[in-house]
């Protein structure tokens, strides 16, 4: 008698339940993280946009400010005549945080300002902490006043 090849529909059903469980628990564990990456991206995201705005501070000679809008918003000011105002002619861009990371505020909305000298230090003379917050937990972004920025 000739031996046939192949599967038999028992081994299939059986190799595709476990791919099945497989899969869920994986998937499962993804979709736990997703907001604590999406946090820490943010997070990633606004020391970034710091970093360059203390840069760019130093390179120009002149105060860059970063003002928080609302719990999501952000504009970066080049303040060219130092005012600490918007004054015609100068460079602003605004960012939103929730473009990318849907989820992530500002909590509670900073109410104190980083401004970057052309020296790179904070304008002011204690340091600034910038908290985002979603369903995962919160991360903090920390501004030194020697113009560090770091996330915890």
């Amino acid at each position: 008698m000739e031996r046939q090849k192949g599967f038999t529909l028992i081994e299939l059903l059986v190799t595709i339940v476990i791919t099945g469980i497989l899969t869920a628990g994986t998937l499962s564990a993804y979709f736990k993280l997703k907001p604590k990456l999406r946090v820490k991206g943010a997070a990633r995201q606004i020391q970034g946009d710091l970093m360059w705005a203390r840069m760019q501070a130093v390179k120009q000679n002149n105060r860059y400010r970063i003002v928080f809008l609302d719990n999501h918003q952000y504009q970066i000011l080049d303040d060219d005549d130092n005012n600490g105002t918007e004054t015609a002619g100068e460079w602003i861009a605004t960012k939103d945080i929730q473009t990318k990371y849907g989820d992530v505020t500002f909590n509670p909305v900073p109410t104190q300002f980083p401004i970057f000298d052309p020296m790179g230090r904070l304008y002011w003379p204690i340091g600034i902490t910038i908290n985002l917050e979603n369903s995962s937990g919160i991360e903090t972004v920390r501004v030194a006043s020697t113009g560090r920025v770091k996330t915890d």
